[in-house]
């Protein structure tokens, strides 16, 4: 047996009695004549040999087996034409179809999610990839193509191919296990260089060469930010954490605030930056509005 192919408008209509209960019922929410139901059904069953509901002794349709077997999938496929609709209108009214973004590391986490659900509500049309890297690597992901959109700390060189807007910044502070020797009081100036520094790195030219608060000539460097948390909880070495990153465990005592004589601490600045061939749509301008807003009130 050859099967027809029904219309979407077809798979409309049988969704519709589904839900309805009813011909009438049907009719009146997708404002044709009962009549035209009754065909639209007919014409579906004859496409696909099947019977969807039972009309026997019944005032009201009721979907049988078959009927109920196709009802998921029929609701899929208008849920995807109602999908690439509502896509092709936001196209036509400029608004991107995806947005790549990447984040720095030392971006709160729950300033990015936060800011990333709302923006899942906000744009359900726009596809959203998410990159989360370290230092230079960030901006490198905007220059190489791999996102549209950075949130990123400080990089070396000018750079005139990026457009940057400073959007925030996040406090880092020394911190150590207790009992470490730096947790003393009572620290001459250049101690801190007698002892093991935990440093945040990455493999970017974009950063290369540049320290960020780097005193020990004795220091291992690590890419991941959760590693070096749990290293200075393990009370291997010193570093700078950022103050959100460790507050309950200063709460808690399982991490010491340094206080240094040399103060290596400080701000991390964050910028919103995209490539000035590739000016944001709306969807990624809300999203540099969004993590001003929230880095402010973090």
């Amino acid at each position: 047996m050859k099967l027809g192919e029904p219309t979407i408008d077809q798979l409309r209509v049988f969704l519709a009695v589904a839900e309805q209960g009813s011909f009438g019922g049907a009719a009146r929410q997708t404002g044709k004549a009962v009549s035209a139901v009754s065909y639209a059904i007919a014409q579906i069953e004859a496409q696909l040999g099947v019977t969807l509901f039972e009309r026997e002794g019944s005032r009201k349709p009721v979907l049988t087996d078959a009927g109920k077997g196709l009802l998921v999938e029929a609701r899929n496929v208008a849920d995807e034409v109602d999908a690439l609709l509502a896509k092709t209108r936001s196209l036509h009214s400029g608004l991107e179809s995806d947005v790549s973004l990447v984040v720095d590391v030392m971006v709160p986490g729950e300033v990015t999610a936060a800011v990333l659900r709302e923006f899942r509500t906000m744009f359900p049309t726009v596809f959203l990839r998410l990159h989360v890297e370290a230092l230079g690597a960030v901006a490198a992901c905007v220059l190489s193509g791999d996102a549209k959109l950075a949130i990123a700390g400080p990089v070396i060189g000018d750079h005139d191919e990026l457009e940057r807007q400073a959007i925030g910044q996040v406090e880092l502070v020394p911190v150590a296990a207790p009992g470490h020797p730096l947790t003393d009081p009572e620290i001459a100036p250049g101690e801190s260089r007698r002892h093991l520094q935990l440093v945040l790195t990455d493999r970017s030219p974009l950063t290369e060469g540049r320290e960020f608060s780097v005193l020990s000539p004795e220091s291992w460097r690590l890419a991941d930010l959760g590693a070096k948390h749990s290293l200075l909880k393990e009370g291997i070495g010193w570093g700078n954490m950022p103050r959100h990153a460790v507050l309950d465990d200063l709460s808690s005592g399982a991490l010491v605030e340094l206080d240094l004589p040399e103060r290596p601490g400080g701000f991390y600045p964050l910028s919103a930056m995209w490539r000035r061939d590739a000016r944001p749509g709306p969807a990624t301008s809300w999203l540099i509005d969004a993590m001003r807003e929230r880095l402010g009130a973090f």
